[in-house]
């Protein structure tokens, strides 16, 4: 079964002040290292959704891809580049600013989306779902075309059109803390 993770870093930044999020430090290296770092023992197959700083991402040794679609389209632009980049079955989508993602992210994903017949598994603590965090089905291509192509950019509005199964991970409650502002930084850095 062949899986391929794709580390979201394409967005513009605009709450970290335009800042390339993946790049900011935490715990001493940015935080992309980190979200590599915890993928490489789920899946060999890597890569990086970047639409800017491409030197910079293509030093940590993976492909870099970059939207298709203009205008900073937001994370199923990533999705859809990935999509069209790679032929494995399955896209684990995580993004850039989630630096203690679960170890066992992948296979928990996947374990419940074979176990319900899923295209897609999200990623759930508590009541919060992160449909960022995702896996599915590569065969959804057509779908997310169209959904682009009509102008649509919500990432849970066209995961609602499949067949989803949340995932729980409640006993990881930092895992899924993305970072938009300095003091989320430092709040999940004094925590982890």
């Amino acid at each position: 079964m062949s899986i391929t993770a794709v580390v979201l870093a394409g967005g513009k930044g605009r709450r970290m002040g335009g800042v390339d999020k993946g790049m900011v430090e935490f715990l001493g290296k940015p935080m992309v290292a980190h979200v590599i770092e915890r993928l490489r023992s789920q899946t060999p197959e890597i890569l990086i959704n970047a639409n800017r700083e491409i030197e910079r991402y293509a030093a940590f040794g993976f492909p870099v891809i970059q939207d298709d679609i203009p205008d900073y389209a937001g994370p199923l632009a990533g999705l859809h580049k990935a999509m069209t980049t790679t032929e494995s079955a399955y896209i684990l989508t995580v993004p850039c600013d989630a630096p203690l993602l679960p170890r066992n992210l992948l296979a928990k994903l996947m374990d419940s989306m074979m176990a319900h017949d899923a295209d897609i598994a999200i990623a759930k603590t508590g009541m919060q779902a992160h449909p960022v965090i995702s896996l599915c089905r590569r065969a959804l291509l057509p779908s997310l075309t169209k959904y682009l192509q009509e102008g649509g950019r919500k990432v849970d509005t066209w995961q609602q059109g499949h067949e989803v199964v949340e995932v729980q991970f409640s006993q990881h409650p930092l895992a899924f803390s993305n970072i938009n502002t300095s003091d989320e930084l430092l709040t999940l850095e004094q925590a982890a």
